[in-house]
């Protein structure tokens, strides 16, 4: 690429703003509900975001930080409550919790009290205080041993139901916390997938939006589920919940909510294909022609600021490439590396077969001996793990790898790191190359999902088409070759670093979404309690 192109891409980078979801605009004259303001009389409409993950107490991916950002960006909008499991992480933390409710079980269900976070910025927190279920060591999904929890079913079950029992019209203790009732769930990835159901069963028409996050991850269990979790027989049917024989959350999350949500425009389409729907092609086929199946893409929150982030050895900015410098020398001492004038190369991630890293422990040779280095932090499959310690002992000083995570190790690895390795084999949305392009790291990505949607190839990172090893290292050497011509590799820095992914512009294809689903002819589903009939 020349440098005038390089320059005019940068232009355009710097201006360009993603699409926005397929969705019908919300008209100016009915907008105002949903807005907060000075002297509005209206309350803002209700809203329950139900999760199995927030950032502010426990994160395993993405999901805790868009649960994190996304409701609190919406704030301005709706009155937006979280709901989530009480783990250990949650039980331990500063924050006082304030039990004003007590929920019944259901079937194997046990009952639990509900309890009341306040967080900052405004951000009301309901948490399940259930601590045979929640208080424990390990993951939310996982115990210490890397092994899935054997009553995760009875676990995500609760979550869902406790959902369902708060938005619930038709129950007979109807949910109220101080007059605040949901007038709709937003729900996200499989462990919520049956609160809709549980509406549904109950004859109930809360408004239900499922997010997506990864339709790998499915929440499959066998048929005698049923009865614990108290699902009816009639809905365990190829139509219904039926999955190969098990009992799948997520087709209750796609088949009983009112829309659909991917977390990037690329992954909603690639869903409805065989190579990426998981055996749910057809299903989620038939949502998109029924127009309920929408890409929204997600944003990053304002921390991810290389001039302001606490977590930095050195804050730098555009063109401040000797504070750049800076950190890539403190990555260098963290992994015990050699010095070094050639390019740093990392990965930031979980270590599974998702993520590609068979592909970059093929490639690692290659990079220290064309001169780079490689850092890499995560945890995950004990095979990987494995290998990508093998590779640190055979190259010591040339390759760093720390099993495991740390919010200010990873900050510190987009900050001094020159390229980020992604060769994903599908990635719904991706959030490490969005932080990688904020901190002047450019992504070296296969060409699918959001990865497709956030990098622009040989401008803001490098992409390849094909998941072979030869494309993934064609990628590589190209990123070699840049690296070596230091006008270009500052140009496709500065490209990176001038896009905002803020999350703003998620903001408003949800409120489009959450308008269309909440006020049907024109009135607001809170005002609708009001009307005496």
């Amino acid at each position: 690429m020349s440098h005038s192109a390089v320059d005019a891409a940068l232009a355009h980078a710097t201006h360009a703003t993603r699409p926005a979801a397929s969705i019908t605009p919300i008209p100016d004259a009915l907008s105002h509900h949903s807005t907060v303001s000075a002297g509005q009389s209206e309350p803002a409409d209700p809203v329950l975001f139900v999760t199995s993950e927030l950032a502010d107490f426990v994160k395993v991916g993405g999901l805790g930080d868009v649960s994190a950002a996304l409701p609190r960006a919406l704030l301005n909008h709706y009155d937006m409550r979280v709901l989530m499991p009480a783990y250990r992480e949650v039980l331990e933390s500063i924050w006082p919790i304030h039990v004003i409710d007590h929920l019944p079980g259901l079937a194997d269900i046990p009952a639990c009290d509900l309890g009341r976070i306040e967080l900052p910025e405004g951000l009301t927190v309901y948490v399940l205080i259930c601590p045979e279920l929640y208080d424990r060591p390990g993951s939310p999904y996982l115990d210490e041993s890397g092994q899935e929890w054997e009553d995760n079913a009875i676990r995500f079950g609760r979550l869902s139901l406790a959902a369902a029992q708060m938005a619930m019209e038709s129950s007979g203790d109807r949910f109220e916390d101080q007059g605040w009732h949901p007038d709709l769930l937003h729900l996200h990835d499989w462990q919520t997938g049956l609160a809709a159901g549980y509406l549904r069963w109950n004859n109930d028409e809360t408004p239900c939006v499922y997010t997506i996050h990864n339709l790998a991850y499915q929440g499959l269990y066998g048929p005698e589920y049923l009865t614990r979790l108290g699902v009816p027989e009639s809905a365990f049917t190829p139509q219904g919940l039926e999955f190969y024989d098990r009992l799948s959350f997520m087709k209750a999350g796609i088949i009983y909510s009112n829309h659909i949500t991917t977390v990037s425009e690329t992954y909603a389409r690639e869903i409805t294909t065989p190579a990426f729907g998981c055996g749910l092609e057809g299903l989620l086929s038939d949502c998109a022609r029924d127009k309920r199946l929408s890409g929204i893409a997600n944003g990053i929150d304002d921390s991810w600021d290389p001039q302001t982030d606490a977590y930095l050895a050195c804050a730098f900015a555009t063109n401040d490439w000797a504070g750049k410098r800076a950190n890539t020398d403190h990555v260098r001492r963290m992994f015990r590396l050699a010095v070094s004038h050639g390019p740093l190369f990392a990965v930031v991630s979980r270590l599974v077969h998702q993520k590609g890293l068979d592909l970059t422990i093929a490639a690692a040779e290659s990079i220290v001996r064309a001169g780079g280095q490689l850092v890499v932090i995560g945890c995950g499959e004990p095979a990987i793990e494995n290998a990508l310690r093998n590779l640190e002992a055979r190259f010591p000083g040339a390759i760093g790898v720390h099993i495991g995570f740390s919010e200010r190790e990873a900050r510190c690895i987009f900050a001094g790191s020159d390229y980020l390795l992604m060769p994903s084999r599908f990635e719904p949305c991706g959030l490490s190359q969005m932080y990688a392009q904020r901190f002047g790291s450019l992504p070296i990505a296969h060409r699918t999902g959001g990865l497709a949607d956030t990098i622009e190839d040989g401008v803001t990172g490098f992409l390849f088409d094909e998941l072979s090893q030869q494309d993934f290292q064609k990628a590589i050497d190209r990123a070699f070759r840049i690296f070596g011509c230091t006008e270009l590799f500052y140009a496709m820095r500065r490209a990176a670093m001038a896009i905002h992914y803020q999350w703003r512009l998620s903001v408003t294809p949800y409120r489009r979404l959450y308008h269309q689903l909440m006020v049907p002819a024109g009135v607001t589903a809170h005002s609708l309690r009001h009307v005496s009939i």
